[in-house]
C-alpha cells in the first residue's frame, strides 16, 4: 500500500475502491475541469462561521482543501487566503479522517 503524499498516512486510491463516493467538478483558473470526489464538508474549532470542504481528484491523490458556502444559487468554493486558517483546516480534516478509520 502506497501513502498518498498529503501527510494523513492512508493511501486514497484505495478509498475510491472501497467507497461510492459523490463527486463535483471543479474549475480551475486555468478553466481546466477535475473531477474530484467529496471526502467531507466540515467545520473548525477556532474559525467561527465557516465551513470547510475536502476533494479528492478522481485522477490524483492531493487532498484539495476549500472553504465552502452553500446558498439557494449553489454551491461557492473559495480558495482559503491565510496560512494561518490553512493549517487549521488541515489539521482538523486530518483529526476528522483519523476519526472514521
Amino acid at each position: 500500500m502506497s501513502e498518498c503524499g498529503c501527510g494523513c498516512g492512508h493511501d486514497h486510491d484505495h478509498v475510491h475502491e472501497e467507497m461510492e463516493m459523490e463527486t463535483l467538478t471543479l474549475t480551475l483558473d486555468d478553466d481546466t475541469e477535475l473531477e474530484c470526489g467529496i471526502l467531507g464538508v466540515f467545520s473548525v474549532e477556532g474559525i467561527e462561521g465557516k465551513e470547510y470542504i475536502a476533494l479528492l481528484p478522481m485522477e490524483d491523490e492531493t487532498v484539495l482543501l476549500y472553504e465552502y458556502k452553500e446558498d439557494e444559487e449553489g454551491i461557492e468554493l473559495l480558495n482559503i487566503e491565510s496560512d494561518e486558517d490553512f493549517d487549521k483546516v488541515s489539521a482538523a480534516f486530518e483529526d476528522l479522517f483519523d476519526e472514521e478509520d
